[in-house]
């Protein structure tokens, strides 16, 4: 059972200075600017390419953004991608231009051994944004850091004061208050395969759901927690059998991406909206409140698959 977890979300608060214009979902534009930020303040040989590296084993660079998969055990099969020690949860969805004097924000999570390089990532995004974003490479200045809390947010950096104040770097797990459900409201578009086939909300269920959220947790605890965090969570995948999800408003939603690798566009798509979760929930509260720092499903690093059990939200 997990009582606690390394993460912590800040809010991320610049100044636009030349007009930026971000796209509808732009988790994958921002990410883009900042793996390049990233390699560029962190990398010590400015070699091309990072292969045959003899700094790879220490690099936060490849830590952060180029997470090498894990050793297995024998018999044990490994993840296809290693998960990223962070996730960007971008502005609200909708495209929009940014004009100069607005302000503009977005939100990082950090997990694990991913929280220790949070003043080198700073650094990276207030590069990243001073380089330019989006069509045009619209240009903002960091304002402020904050970290997000239930509270509310708490100012942690400035770039006039320069050092990161000492916050907590911990979600703590609250007691499970006794129901037969929750209420799910999957933000941005959630991407849950089976059979290698990606499922809509006409073939979404509690058991797709609640087996990706417990591979997801494992695999970064397993990965980035600094003490290695290893739980069996097979005996709960038979026992997500018994969960059942509530329809409400659940649809697909599309959107378009530009792969720098493969240059070409490419189209995805998850499922967004409320339903709600019924049966004997308590053995998966954990990992559900986890989760919403997390995120599930494919492509969580730049913010799909997010979502929050918080009542009345829309």
């Amino acid at each position: 059972m997990i009582d606690s977890f390394p993460a912590a979300r800040y809010c991320f608060e610049w100044e636009v200075e030349t007009p930026l214009r971000l796209p509808s979902f732009a988790g994958s534009a921002l990410r883009g600017v900042f793996g390049a930020a990233l390699r560029s303040v962190a990398c010590l040989t400015r070699q091309r390419e990072c292969g045959g590296c003899g700094f790879q084993r220490s690099c936060p660079y490849i830590l952060i953004f180029e997470t090498p998969l894990p050793e297995t055990p024998e018999g044990e099969k490994n993840a296809p991608i290693a998960p990223h020690p962070y996730v960007i949860e971008p502005p609200p969805w909708g495209e929009r231009i940014y004009h100069p004097g607005e302000a503009l924000r977005f939100h990082l999570v950090l997990m694990g051994r991913g929280l220790r390089q949070l003043p080198l990532l700073i650094l990276a995004w207030q590069r990243a944004m001073a380089h330019g974003v989006g069509p045009g490479n619209g240009a903002a200045r960091l304002r402020r850091v904050e970290l997000v809390e239930a509270s509310g947010e708490r100012e942690i950096f400035t770039p006039e004061e320069g050092i990161v104040r000492e916050h907590p770097q911990e979600v703590t797990i609250p007691p499970w208050e006794e129901r037969r459900s929750l209420p799910l409201h999957l933000l941005t578009p959630t991407r849950i395969q089976r059979d290698g086939s990606p499922l809509g909300p006409d073939r979404f269920t509690a058991r797709d759901l609640l087996v990706a959220l417990l591979r997801r947790v494992h695999s970064v605890a397993r990965l980035h927690a600094p003490s290695p965090m290893v739980f069996d969570h097979r005996p709960l995948v038979q026992h997500a059998e018994r969960i059942d999800l509530l329809q409400d408003r659940l649809t697909w939603r599309d959107w378009t991406r530009r792969s720098a690798r493969q240059h070409q566009e490419m189209t995805l798509g998850g499922v967004v909206g409320s339903a709600r979760l019924s049966g004997p929930l308590e053995p998966f509260w954990p990992y559900l409140h986890l989760g919403q720092w997390l995120h599930l499903g494919k492509n969580a690093t730049f913010g799909m698959g997010q979502y929050t059990l918080a009542e009345g939200v829309p």
